[in-house]
């Protein structure tokens, strides 16, 4: 089972994983390449992306990358 993160008191609503996939699409990598890093198909790439982008409350991924590095955790 994957933890969630922490940084300092506050509870963040994503795990390592999440996080890790944000940072690979914030170094610019297509869905394929995420994929092939994160040992996983594109499909599931792209409902992990959604999700995280729905647990945060914003409309696509450059904002959800935005919201993780405003936080220290990228």
């Amino acid at each position: 089972m994957l933890r969630p993160v922490h940084k300092g008191d506050e509870a963040c609503p994503l795990n390592e994983e999440d996080i890790t996939l944000l940072s690979l699409l914030a170094e610019g990598l297509p869905t394929d390449s995420v994929a092939r890093r994160m040992d996983m198909s594109e499909r599931t790439v792209r409902r992990k992306r959604r999700a995280i982008c729905d647990r945060l409350g914003v409309p696509a991924p450059i904002p959800a990358v935005r919201w993780a590095a405003q936080r220290g955790l990228l």
